[in-house]
This record gives structure tokens, C-alpha cells and sequence, in this order.
């Protein structure tokens, strides 16, 4: 007992033989074994025996360092984490050092990306070494940024920039252009990846994603991804899949499949208090009429659930129009969602455009002569607008509710107050940098790197 050292419940550790000069940990010691964040992982055979290659990021909301390690695979192991959730992972051997002390470790490789360390010290490893006192820190010694700035300056120099994959379907697009040109004047390295030439492997130890020819998608720091609706089951798909190898995603897969399915998205709005007009759904025929009158009847807005940039939406302007666009929808299996019109708008919405929990620009668009729906893509006007405070609540909400980091949100003005039409994860930047001057591409790639906590002048942040 009297030789056993003093340890605090954070430790700064180093693994010399997988040249690594210094990573946190959390000293757990309600956990058995040590775990090391690890993405990418593969086994290969070195003289006859089962070594695995794994790519560590050491610092904590940093992924714009990366190590590349292998050490021996020793075991693979069932582990229960924190949410009681089993899982197989892959256990390696490894010298550690902490502060003055050198022995041997045992690891299990785990996604840790998301958690707050990139490293947990487990009993096994404390166990007749140290004691720990979960009320002070960094007993076994310290690494100041300046040192650690000094440690990790050869994989700094490599990289000037972030490497960032636009994930869409054509690269002509006024928006698409725009996001890559604001990526390359910061400083960045960005390519753009067809979402329908890209495939992926599905495996516990290894995960790939593939892109035409073979070549494997593996050091990316960020994904935007512009998901057009025709694709978006498979996009999805691959952006969690870029998720699960610890690459941040601008929006993630389940907010992007949320603002898609304008039904599910609705009920979330009215559970959550956010007004929308009026909206009947049904699936039998027979209930048309009913219907119709609960939406406070004709003229209505008739629109299928996949429908976008305005199209599949139709005004029906009597009760028997409606009644007959709506059963023509139902005879071929069409889900439609049926919408009061809202006159005293007289063709205009707003667009606000939200990054990261702010309004960053907003403009009014007019349909044109003798149309109800001010859409852009259908011949509508845009012009600059202030909203009022309550539009800007109203499109923050609507965004945070579908947990969308990059939305278009539209609402239209009555005499109830803003209504909210519905939201857009894949909103097009042309109309309203056009109408508003913004550099709203630019404010995107700024918002990556916040989030990657990445600073051109500073190549570490702590």
C-alpha cells in the first residue's frame, strides 16, 4: 500500500512504441480494462502473428491531428460500455508511460470520438500501482499546450487545412460551386463525392467507405452533405456510415430523414408547440369530404410528402377540384397531405437561412402573376427582409426540433401570426445570397470549423 503512487481522475499517458507523445485519460476505475479511441481499424499479419492498424485523434475535440498506430492484437473481447450496450472489440498490449512510470497495458479499441476523453484507464492497469483521488488532476505530471504544440508539430505541418467532402450528386450547382470555392479560399482541401459512386463496408472491426474504383474514404474531418430527395434512403445510409468512422457530419442522417417526411415532421412541429397551417392526412377515400372541410375547405393546397423546390404541390380552388385531385392521388397509392391556404398572404413567404442555431439571412420571395406558390425554382421573386423576432424563434425552433445544424426554413405571415411551412436540409444558396449579399458558403465552412474547434493561426486548441 505504501508503494502505490497517487493518481488524479484526469491523466495525461504516453505510448511511445505507437508514437503517440500524449493523450488525456479518464482514470475510471469502476472500469475494468482501458479502452483508446480508435477508428479505422484493420488486422493485418506480421510474422505469422495478428497485428491491428488504427488511426488514434489524441486530442480531445481535435480531429485535425491524426496518429496512425498498429501494436499486436492480443484478444477480442465482449464489452458491455456505459449505456449497457455489448459490443466485440479488438484488444491490444502496449507499453504506457505516466510520468516516471513504465509497464505494459492492455487496450480495448473503441469509437470514443464522441465521448469527452479520447483514452479510459482502467482498474486492471491501476490495480497495485496507484490509488486515486478522484478530487485533483494531472498528478503524474502535466503537458502545457506549448509542449503539446511541440510534440504533435510534425503532424501539424502536413495538413494546412481541413479535408472536407461535399457529398451530392452534381457539382454544377450554383450552391455546390459556391461551398467548394468557400473551402478552398479558407484554406482547406475539399473534393466532391457523387453520393450514387460511393459504397461501403459493413464490418465491426473494419468499416470502409469505397468510392469508384476502390479507393477507400478514410480522412475526411468533415462531410457536407446536399442529399437530393430521389436518394436520400442510400445518402443517408452513407452519412451514417461516415459518422461511424468519427467523421463529423454537417447534418446527421437522422435529422436530414426527419425533414424529408413532411408528415413525421409535422407531428413534431405540433408536438412541440410550433404552429403550421392546418393539415389533414388520411388514407381511405371515403373520408374526402370530411377532410377537405376540416382544413377549412377550398381553395386548399393539395402535396405529395416527397414533394420539392415546389414541385408536386397543386391549389385546388373548389371543394370538387379537390375532391378530385385527391382521390386521383389515392387510386395510385400516392400519400398527399392536404393544407389550408392561407390568402391573406398573397403569394409570399420567407426563407431564413439557419447555421448553427442562428438566422444568418432571410429574404421574402413573390410568386409570380397568377401563381400561389413563391418558389424560386418556379419563376418566383426574391428580395431582402427583416424578419420580426417572433420569425426568428419560430425558424431556430423548427430547426433545433429536427436537430437540422444547416436548414432552410419557410414560413408564411397571417392573420393568426407566422406559420411555419416546412424545413429544408438541402436549401439551395443562390436566391438568397443573391437577394441578401451574404456570404452564406462561407459562414458554412466557418461552422465546420467550430465545431472541429480548428483555427487557421492556431494549429492546437486544447
Amino acid at each position: 500500500m505504501n508503494n502505490q503512487k497517487l493518481l488524479g481522475s484526469e491523466e495525461w499517458c504516453v505510448f511511445e512504441e505507437m508514437g503517440i507523445p500524449a493523450i488525456k485519460a479518464r482514470v475510471d476505475s469502476g472500469a475494468k480494462t482501458s479502452s483508446i479511441q480508435a477508428a479505422n481499424s484493420k488486422i493485418v499479419m506480421r510474422h505469422g502473428e495478428e497485428w491491428v492498424q488504427f488511426d488514434v485523434h489524441p486530442l480531445q475535440e481535435n480531429r485535425s491531428i491524426t496518429v496512425h498506430c498498429e501494436a499486436r492484437l492480443i484478444d477480442r473481447r465482449i464489452v458491455k460500455s456505459s449505456s449497457g450496450i455489448s459490443e466485440e472489440r479488438l484488444v491490444v498490449k502496449t507499453p504506457v508511460r505516466l510520468g516516471p512510470d513504465k509497464f505494459d497495458i492492455e487496450l480495448t479499441l473503441a469509437s470514443r470520438d464522441t465521448m469527452e476523453f479520447r483514452m479510459l484507464l482502467g482498474r486492471e492497469a491501476l490495480s497495485g500501482r496507484y490509488l486515486v483521488d478522484p478530487g485533483q488532476n494531472l498528478l503524474a505530471g502535466e503537458f502545457t499546450a506549448d509542449r503539446l504544440e511541440q510534440l504533435y508539430a510534425s503532424y501539424i505541418h502536413k495538413k494546412s487545412g481541413l479535408k472536407i467532402a461535399l457529398l451530392a450528386s452534381n457539382p454544377h450547382l450554383y450552391s455546390n460551386r459556391r461551398i467548394m470555392e468557400a473551402a478552398q479560399d479558407r484554406g482547406h482541401e475539399i473534393v466532391f463525392l457523387n453520393v450514387e459512386l460511393a459504397y461501403m463496408k459493413l464490418d465491426a472491426n473494419s468499416p470502409e467507405i469505397r468510392y469508384r474504383g476502390g479507393n477507400i474514404l478514410n480522412e475526411f474531418d468533415a462531410i457536407i452533405p446536399r442529399i437530393r430527395p430521389s436518394v436520400t434512403f442510400y445518402g443517408c445510409a452513407l452519412i451514417r456510415q461516415f459518422d461511424n468512422l468519427g467523421v463529423y457530419c454537417l447534418n446527421s442522417a437522422e435529422a436530414i430523414t426527419q425533414s424529408r417526411d413532411k408528415l413525421f415532421a409535422s407531428q413534431l412541429f405540433a408536438r412541440h408547440d410550433i404552429h403550421i397551417p392546418i393539415t389533414g392526412f388520411a388514407k381511405s377515400p371515403n373520408d374526402t369530404k370530411d377532410l377537405i372541410k376540416m382544413v377549412n375547405g377550398a381553395p386548399l393546397i393539395i402535396k405529395l410528402l416527397e414533394s420539392t423546390q415546389g414541385k408536386g404541390v397543386v391549389l385546388a380552388e373548389t371543394n370538387k377540384a379537390a375532391e378530385s385531385v385527391i382521390n386521383a392521388f389515392k387510386s395510385v397509392q400516392t400519400n398527399i397531405l392536404v393544407q389550408e391556404f392561407i390568402k391573406e398572404a398573397n403569394g409570399q413567404d420567407i426563407r431564413c437561412f439557419v447555421i448553427d442555431g442562428k438566422v444568418v439571412a432571410s429574404m421574402q420571395r413573390q410568386a409570380e402573376k397568377g401563381e400561389f406558390r413563391a418558389n424560386i425554382h418556379q419563376g418566383g421573386r426574391a428580395s431582402m427582409i427583416k424578419i420580426t423576432s417572433e420569425e426568428r424563434k419560430l425558424a431556430i425552433k423548427a430547426t433545433k426540433v429536427l436537430n437540422l445544424s444547416v436548414a432552410g426554413v419557410d414560413i408564411i405571415r397571417s392573420n393568426r401570426g407566422p406559420l411555419l411551412l416546412e424545413v429544408n436540409s438541402s436549401p439551395g444558396l443562390e436566391g438568397i445570397e443573391n437577394a441578401t449579399g451574404k456570404d452564406i458558403a462561407n459562414t458554412m465552412i466557418t461552422t465546420i470549423e467550430k465545431k472541429l474547434k480548428y483555427h487557421p493561426k492556431k494549429a492546437i486548441e486544447l
